[in-house]
């Protein structure tokens, strides 16, 4: 039986380990997934407003705060109108994490996977109920400390314990499990599909909108039809900004803000969706490195560990 002192060397060693396995695998950058969004807004307004000015445009004449105001304010109470106060704050947090976004990379998978395979690993020769502790009160287990990342978020830790929690309560067929788990993820996909819908249906009014600013102008153009040809002319080019801007702000700027939010939602799907297979073939009664094996697979090509890499971690947590 080791001693105190040895217990404690022995899991910041353990520590320690599994951090130096995470860092072969560098998490994304951050900064430049925040930045992403700035530089392609940026070459948007670089290309249209520069290809204008090369062809001896004048800014002036497309520099219409009124119309701006028409368009987007519109805009705006077309949201509200059409979204509840919650979804209104969910729609605000949804475009902010655009600017700050989840990433899902292998670290990520690798992550998940090793703390998936040390809880088959402990029930595999445990039994099930050794795991019930841990899947209690998890901010205690001496498993779940080893990763932080999952520890805090909410979601993850909710979703690993819960289905956990299950199968210490009764025995369920891997078939009616893996029912549960989809409900799960389709429910929480759902919920975080909606500002992504309601930013897209902005984007698809705003062309309209644009038309609305558009025909007031020619409206007012109307009104000074016994003035010189140049004024004529002027405010005609005004009226038409209205369009432009419409066109501009939907297919340039609205529209991509929402794709890309649709690209987090899906990306946060895949990552449940691997967990939910690691955890049903489990239950099928596959040995704890199968099981791994079948969520490995289900990992985008483009984020997927290797099956060498992933085998030497779990070979290392098997000698824990």
């Amino acid at each position: 039986m080791p001693s105190l002192g040895a217990r404690c060397i022995m899991k910041k060693s353990e520590s320690n380990d599994l951090q130096s396995v995470l860092n072969f695998f560098p998490a994304e950058v951050d900064v430049i997934r925040r930045m992403n969004v700035i530089i392609g807004a940026i070459c948007v307004l670089v290309c249209v407003v520069g290809g204008y000015l090369l062809e001896e445009g004048n800014l002036s004449v497309i520099f219409q705060p009124v119309e701006v105001l028409i368009i987007f304010g519109a805009a705006i109470g077309s949201l509200i109108i059409m979204s509840p106060v919650k979804l209104l704050k969910e729609v605000a947090k949804g475009l902010g994490g655009v600017f700050k976004p989840k990433h899902f990379d292998t670290r990520k998978y690798v992550e998940v996977l090793s703390l998936l395979y040390e809880i088959f690993t402990r029930m595999r020769k445990e039994g099930i109920i050794a795991i019930e502790s841990h899947v209690d009160d998890p901010g205690k287990s001496d498993i779940f400390k080893r990763y932080p990342d999952i520890v805090r978020n909410k979601r993850t830790l909710d979703f690993i314990c819960d289905s956990i929690k299950i199968l210490l309560t009764i025995e369920i067929p891997p078939h009616e499990f893996d029912n549960i788990l989809e409900v799960d993820i389709e429910a929480n996909t759902e919920e975080s599909s909606q500002p992504f819908h309601r930013v897209a249906k902005i984007a698809d009014a705003l062309p309209g909108l644009g038309i609305v600013a558009a025909v007031l102008g020619v409206v007012l153009t109307m009104q000074k039809i016994n003035e010189p040809p140049a004024v004529l002319g002027a405010s005609i080019g005004a009226a038409l900004v209205g369009t432009f801007l419409g066109i501009l702000g939907s297919y340039g700027f609205v529209g991509p803000l929402a794709t890309n939010m649709e690209h987090q939602i899906n990306e946060e799907a895949s990552y449940y969706h691997v967990i939910r297979i690691a955890l049903v073939a489990y239950v099928a009664r596959a040995i704890p490195q199968m099981a791994i094996e079948f969520a490995r697979r289900a990992i985008p090509e483009s984020v997927r560990p290797g099956y060498d890499e992933l085998e030497k971690i779990l070979k290392g947590k098997g000698k824990q």
